[in-house]
Order: structure tokens, then C-alpha cells, then sequence
């Protein structure tokens, strides 16, 4: 079963949507363990979404 369209692009700029595909990506290739790790270890360093997905810049 497929969810519905999430229709980021009207959510998100485009600098956020990228990042976000990235993240995906990143994610993707681990184990959940592993990712959510990740995803706790980022959390834990920023203090706001946007900050979150610009530390996933680099």
C-alpha cells in the first residue's frame, strides 16, 4: 500500500527539499539502528529544523 503525495516542494524551499533527499539518502544506506543514532546525534546539536537540515550541508 502507497501513501498519498506528500507534496513537499510546497512545504519546503528548495535548499531544505535538497537536503532532505540527502538525508533520505544517507539514511537509507544504514541500518535503522545506525539511523536513527544519526538522526539523535544531529538532533541533540541543533536547536531548530532549519538548523537540523543545515548541518546536513556538510
Amino acid at each position: 500500500m502507497r501513501s498519498g503525495t506528500r507534496k513537499e516542494e510546497l512545504l519546503l524551499s528548495k535548499a531544505e527539499l535538497d537536503r532532505t533527499w540527502v538525508l533520505r539518502k544517507v539514511l537509507n544506506q544504514m541500518s535503522p539502528v545506525e539511523a536513527m543514532e544519526l538522526l539523535r546525534e544531529k538532533m541533540l546539536k541543533t536547536e531548530s529544523n532549519e538548523e537540523f537540515l543545515a548541518s546536513m550541508a556538510g
